[in-house]
C-alpha cells in the first residue's frame, strides 16, 4: 500500500539507540509541546506503552 509507506516513512521515534526507553519516558517526554504544533501530529500517535513516544509529522 504506497499510502502506508508514506505514513510509516513520516514518523518520529523516541526510542532506540541514543533515545529513550518506555519505562524512563515520563509525562513530560509524551505530552505535547508548544514547539510542536505545526510541525507533529498531536493525534496520530499509537495508544498503549509507546503513546506520546512514537509521533507523525504534520
Amino acid at each position: 500500500n504506497p499510502l502506508s509507506e508514506i505514513t510509516h516513512k513520516r514518523r518520529v521515534s523516541a526510542l532506540g539507540p541514543g533515545g529513550l526507553t518506555r519505562e524512563r519516558a515520563g509525562f513530560e517526554v509524551r505530552d505535547v509541546h508548544p514547539t510542536h504544533y505545526g510541525r507533529v501530529c498531536p493525534i496520530e500517535t499509537p495508544e498503549g506503552p509507546n503513546i506520546g513516544l512514537i509521533n507523525s509529522l504534520a
